[in-house]
């Protein structure tokens, strides 16, 4: 990394221009406005792989109905689920509660106001512990997620491969060197990723022109802000084939529960079988666990995106005479109200009459 080294020196110019510029464009968002521990952890782990206009109406209904970490520490796994549908990555949700139970344990139910001690936390991982750390308590933390790094490398016009530990350890100790104390620390830590979510932007073309580094910015200035960040070409993700199985037996529907390891763990499904079946297949399968069926039918395909493997699914409508005892028998409005769902099957519920 010795070819960024001579550009090193406009740093500190680039941290003070980036807390003169934050306060006057940030945007009005709900953990900001009272930027606590516990509020700022929530939203953090929710904002992981996921836009923050998703993000809104989850934290503030979360936090309606868990204000604190003695009430995460005690919901129920269910109802926990249930409040986190729809926003992916469910071991997120597990860990909130893991932690809120450590700390309820351990440490008097408040967090402790150092990085290392927050990373012992489960689910709390470099770039949270630096979040929490800087902006509620004003440590000279930095937090370096995706858009902290695609700053910074364009800023210095530094080529090394973003999705290599080594270059995510020397950004966050390069940033740290300069890192202000107090209520500052926290403005740097939003303001660096207010600056990459809204200006500095991943997927076309940068909007140097109102950026409060342009002048300093040394992709900007080459001419080369698209050629940065450099990132290793990840692997094409893995597709697998999956059968749905919609078991009706009069207005009621069949789910259960997924196993307790691996993909979606522990969470509710529609019975989900390996590959593409054929009717044929389906009926047999029914067959051999004693599942009464009197008329199947296709029901339509779709389609849901992982990190590192793509479902595709097809899906049959079963109707069934009898209530098999291995499922939990449902209401729509039942399902609807009182169980989590992975996103997965959200083209299967919506098709439940």
């Amino acid at each position: 990394m010795s070819d960024t080294f001579e550009k090193l020196n406009i740093l500190p110019e680039a941290v003070s221009r980036i807390l003169r510029w934050y306060p006057v464009v940030r945007r009005i968002l709900p953990w900001r406005q009272n930027p606590t521990p516990y509020h700022t952890w929530i939203a953090e782990i929710m904002l992981q792989q996921t836009r923050i206009e998703a993000v809104i109406p989850y934290y503030t209904r979360f936090l309606k109905e868990l204000p604190d970490i003695q009430s995460l520490a005690v919901i129920p796994d269910d109802r926990l689920l249930k409040l986190w549908e729809g926003l992916g990555y469910y071991s997120r949700a597990r860990n909130l509660k893991k932690a809120a139970v450590l700390l309820m344990e351990q440490n008097g139910g408040s967090f402790p106001a150092s990085a290392a001690e927050l990373r012992k936390l489960p689910g709390i991982g470099e770039y949270t512990a630096g979040a929490i750390a800087s902006i509620a308590f004003g440590l000279p933390e930095p937090a370096v997620d995706g858009n902290v790094l695609r700053v910074i490398t364009r800023l210095l016009a530094c080529g090394e491969d973003i999705s290599d530990p080594k270059t995510k350890r020397f950004v966050k100790d390069l940033l740290r060197l300069h890192y202000p104390e107090g209520y500052e620390a926290g403005l740097l830590t939003e303001g660096i990723m207010e600056l990459g979510e809204t200006v500095c932007l991943p997927n076309g073309a940068p909007r140097c022109d109102v950026c409060p580094l342009n002048l300093l910015c040394a992709a900007h200035r080459e001419g080369t802000e698209l050629s940065f960040p450099v990132k290793a070409v990840r692997k094409p993700r893995r597709k697998e084939e999956k059968t749905v199985l919609l078991l009706r037996c009069g207005n009621r529907f069949a789910i259960r529960r997924r196993d307790s390891s691996g993909l979606l763990a522990g969470l509710w499904e529609f019975p989900t079988l390996d590959g593409f079946l054929t009717r044929e297949q389906v009926l047999r399968y029914a067959a051999s666990i004693k599942l009464p069926v009197c008329l199947a039918s296709l029901c339509g395909e779709a389609k849901h995106v992982f990190t590192h493997v793509e479902w595709h699914m097809s899906g049959y409508l079963l109707d069934c005479e009898a209530e098999h005892p291995d499922y939990i028998w449902l209401t729509p409005d039942e399902i609807a109200a009182d169980y989590s769902l992975p996103t997965a099957f959200r083209p299967w519920q919506k098709k439940l009459n």
